[in-house]
């Protein structure tokens, strides 16, 4: 049985696997990402907002895969494991954003989405790290990534929503500074695009880069 390993703390991105029938493993990784977006820039120059996500991605997921023996231990030894690595950002008006750096960048930015649209960037990247054929396994080495793009249209909130809303908390976890998925759903009047996408991970991308390496979703339901 393959078992899928997720690169990221995103409590969003674990329910979404869980509610499709995936019991993923978590292994958060130590990556730095302004370090990792920094440096990026000085090699490629300016990074297009589906390009920096997907970057993002394949670090997190690399620093998992090439250390388990420190961020999980107890994986060291298994020959069963594919990894998945996320990272979202939102783009408005022409600039990327993140995770709020307090309440009040929330509600700035808040005040600034309101009754606009955006689009959020999550890249994937996933790693197969199973044995190759050629050591009686399954795996095929593969390193593949892609990027879902979904337009979000946000409502025309009030200051005394958005002053609520940060107050919650829930905004300054989440690129873009809000969810779909929780207290922010009221706040989003519809996409264009994958919902799964904005929640954190996209169902159907991930179907794409599993069948690159010969892997069919049902096999990662649990039994």
């Amino acid at each position: 049985m393959t078992r899928l390993v997720l690169a990221s703390a995103s409590p969003a991105r674990l329910a979404t696997l869980m509610s499709a029938g995936i019991d993923a493993i978590v292994a958060v990784s130590r990556v730095d990402e302004e370090a990792v977006l920094a440096a990026a820039r000085e090699r490629f120059g300016t990074l297009e907002p589906a390009d920096a996500v997907l970057l993002l991605a394949q670090a997190k997921v690399e620093d998992v895969a090439h250390s388990l023996e420190l961020v999980a231990p107890e994986l060291a030894d298994a020959d069963d494991l594919i990894f998945l690595g996320c990272d979202s950002m939102l783009e408005i008006h022409g600039e990327i954003v993140g995770k709020p750096l307090d309440a009040a960048d929330a509600t700035t930015r808040w005040r600034a989405m309101r009754g606009r649209s955006g689009v959020l960037h999550t890249g994937h990247w996933i790693i197969d790290d199973r044995p190759p054929a050629s050591e009686g396994g399954h795996g095929t080495a593969g390193t593949l990534g892609a990027t879902s793009s979904t337009t979000v249209h946000f409502a025309d909130l009030s200051d005394a929503e958005i002053d609520a809303y940060v107050a919650t908390g829930e905004p300054l976890a989440v690129a873009g500074a809000f969810t779909i998925d929780g207290l922010g759903g009221a706040f989003v009047t519809g996409i264009e695009g994958d919902h799964h996408g904005v929640v954190g991970v996209s169902l159907p991308l991930l179907r794409e880069l599993l069948g690159e390496v010969g892997v069919l979703v049902p096999e990662l339901w649990r039994r």
